[in-house]
């Protein structure tokens, strides 16, 4: 089964983009935030676009399908 790039219901400071990235490649969320954060100019229309169409990422709770 394949993932897909989701924004994060756990990991979110705003609006959960950088926590769904760092989730789909494995790595810590605090390390994709400091990349946005060194490449602020290009990352800022990045993130409005990957936070406008990002689907949410599910409720995280035992049992739901």
């Amino acid at each position: 089964m394949y993932k897909t790039l989701k924004r994060s219901s756990i990991n979110q400071s705003i609006v959960g983009v950088c926590g769904g990235i760092g989730e789909f490649f494995g790595i810590s969320p605090l390390a994709v935030r400091v990349i946005f954060i060194i490449l602020l100019p290009v990352s800022m229309l990045a993130y409005l676009i990957l936070a406008n169409t990002m689907s949410m990422d599910g409720p995280k709770i035992k049992g739901y399908k």
